[in-house]
């Protein structure tokens, strides 16, 4: 088992930066890859970015390319996703997963993570 709790979320203003944090405990994350996902009111849960397990090769949606970052720090068994040029599209609560894996495909499939943490809510005023 795998618990995943995520941190970091608040509130901010357009152009300002926010850095989520998601914290494993249970397992190392050694092999798995890791997901972030953001769910804006009334709407799916849908895919932000990935990270292999090897943390060699990252994914981006397309809206977030250049603005945000994904990293992942085994050692502190967390990862994180650094968020730039914030908009107000960007408002959503961040849910961070894991899914057991070496390979680094269908990493927007929602169906295929094993584990999810509880979210952590991100607003951004224009």
């Amino acid at each position: 088992q795998v618990q995943l709790v995520e941190s970091g979320g608040g509130l901010a203003q357009a152009g300002e930066s926010l850095r989520l944090s998601c914290a494993a405990s249970g397992r190392g994350l050694g092999n798995y890859a890791m997901g972030w996902f953001r769910q804006a009111p009334g709407k799916e849960r849908k895919f932000v970015a990935a990270v292999s397990w090897s943390g060699r090769n990252t994914d981006y949606e397309d809206s977030v390319k250049g603005r945000f970052t994904i990293s992942r720090d085994d050692a502190k068994s967390t990862v994180y996703l650094q968020m730039s040029s914030l908009t107000p599209e960007d408002t959503a609560v961040y849910y961070c997963a894991a899914k057991r894996t070496h390979g680094f495909g269908g990493n927007h499939l929602k169906q295929d993570y094993d584990y999810w943490g509880q979210g952590t809510q991100v607003i951004v005023s224009s």
